[in-house]
């Protein structure tokens, strides 16, 4: 399989170098020469693999660059019971006697975050591409997050050799765990950065730092090049792609559908790799009916679906939602790309008009496309709350913000659309994560006011059964490694410096 960039030229791209370079020369994003088919009779026989042999099976046709063998051993490191328990991706009925609507639970990893179930992979990825390639360099994994993707990235890469991982994150636009688990982050090859901002600022700063080509000659010269652990590295979208397969054929395990029944995903979005990995395993040949975009109040997408212009200069809200606090959705180029029949002249024109102005306008054929496959809505931090609550009660299940958004935008959808096809939604991290709104929504707003997040958790796993995750218990009790905060200007000096510092390190060693 060869990789071409969305902004066009006549280069190929092995599956090796698109992950190790992690975005295009040309500043576009690579996506696969074209889509393998599967057919209903291949899906079918997924329901007697377990999680590892279906992402062998999917990982395969993608990543041509690595055997089998490897692909196999990558998948057992990455998704082995010591890191997500006896299943990676669990199905979850909500309830006994309702046949319709399915949790598939992406939240059982190191970070209790649904990223893991890429990022626990990519390492393994990557390191294998830098040896297929012959990069004699060593990578730094420059990463910008709204929340999860950062302690994802972190923990996946820690004193991985060759490698070294800068995250930075807006200073005021995570929850209290997410900023504690990447703060108080081990490993000896890891730096962590906060910016005065919110996260479409540290996503546009690491992107220009990515076309600095200034930049990349002098980092050269030290032996170092830059790569992405964001959605925009295919090696962190393909491994997403396998779980839309996984939980179909659990549907067909459990005889809870006929091969090739059409089901429906409902996927919180904000940088929009998610969703695309859902319509990517559509592409394939997964009977999927309608995919449910939920964002939160930043209702970039939302607002997108319905019209087709996408305006990123409008007010940006902090929300209990945070990793969704998204006004710049980078993956939405890769799904336009296929629309448009991979015009990339069509996406220049985009994405140059998106950086000048902050927006733009896709033609009315593009657009039906999209709404044919795609529906969006969105949800308040209101909504959100009540969500959790009427969820809770009528099912007993506890979900987190992110979650709530993708179950409140689908009661409306339901409402107005009729549709009764089976419906899988993606729970994208623990309830635990967001303590605070979890409770208030439980127990009325002001609840989690004064009491800290150790006894909010305790009280929120009494309240549920649910076990807090590992990489929750005591996390306030770590000690804090990362205390650097800047200004968006500075992020590049700031870059080089670490750089530098580490070859001057290692020089000395």
């Amino acid at each position: 399989m060869q990789y071409v960039s969305t902004r066009g030229g006549d280069i190929r791209f092995s599956s090796a170098l698109a992950i190790r370079q992690g975005i295009a020369p040309d500043g576009g994003l690579l996506v696969p020469e074209s889509f393998p088919q599967l057919s209903i009779h291949e899906i079918t026989s997924m329901a007697g693999m377990n999680y590892v042999e279906r992402a062998v099976r999917i990982l395969s046709l993608y990543l041509t660059d690595y055997t089998p063998a490897e692909l196999r051993d990558f998948a057992e490191q990455a998704y082995g019971e010591d890191k997500f328990g006896p299943d990676p991706a669990p199905l979850v009925q909500l309830n006994k006697y309702n046949d319709r609507e399915f949790m598939l639970e992406l939240w059982h990893g190191p970070t209790a975050a649904f990223k893991d179930m890429a990022l626990q992979l990519l390492p393994h990825l990557m390191t294998a591409a830098l040896r297929k390639t012959g990069e004699p360099r060593e990578v730094c994994i420059l990463t910008a997050t709204s929340g999860d993707t950062g302690k994802a990235a972190l923990e996946g890469f820690r004193d991985v050799p060759g490698t070294s991982v800068i995250v930075f994150y807006p200073s005021k636009g995570v929850s209290d765990a997410q900023r504690l688990q990447m703060v108080t982050q081990e490993g000896d090859n890891l730096s962590v950065i906060a910016v005065e901002g919110n996260f479409d600022d540290a996503q546009t700063g690491v992107k220009r730092i990515f076309a600095d080509e200034p930049l990349k000659i002098q980092l050269q010269q030290q032996g170092v090049f830059l790569s992405s652990a964001n959605s925009i590295n295919w090696g962190r979208l393909v491994p997403q792609i396998v779980y839309y397969f996984s939980a179909y054929a659990d549907l067909i395990k459990r005889t809870k559908i006929e091969p090739g029944e059409t089901v429906n995903f409902v996927v919180p979005t904000g940088n929009f790799g998610n969703i695309l990995a859902a319509y990517y395993a559509r592409r394939m040949g997964l009977p999927i009916h309608k995919l449910i975009c939920a964002s939160n109040s930043n209702r970039v997408l939302s607002d997108f679906i319905r019209d087709g212009s996408y305006k990123s200069r409008r007010e940006f809200y902090r929300t209990n939602s945070p990793s969704m606090d998204i006004l710049v959705s980078s993956n939405l180029e890769r799904l336009l790309f296929e629309l448009c029949d991979r015009d990339s002249g069509r996406i220049r024109e985009w994405m140059a008009a998106l950086s000048d102005t902050g927006t733009y306008t896709i033609d009315k054929s593009t657009l039906r496309q999209l709404q044919e496959v795609i529906v969006g809505g969105f949800a308040d931090d209101a909504g959100t709350m009540k969500t959790i609550r009427e969820l809770y009660d009528r099912c007993d299940h506890l979900v987190d913000t992110h979650t709530a958004v993708g179950f409140n935008v689908y009661g409306r959808y339901a409402a107005r659309s009729g549709d009764i096809s089976k419906t899988i939604f993606v729970a994208t991290a623990s309830p635990f994560k967001f303590g605070a709104a979890v409770s208030d929504a439980l127990n009325g707003n002001g609840y989690s006011k004064g009491r800290s997040e150790a006894t909010l958790l305790t009280l929120l796993s009494e309240e549920s059964g649910l076990e807090i995750p590992l990489t929750l218990v005591d996390l306030a009790k770590k000690p804090v490694r990362h205390t650097r905060m800047i200004q968006k200007e500075d992020m590049k000096d700031v870059i080089v410096s670490i750089l530098t510092k580490q070859t001057a390190d290692q020089h000395q060693e």
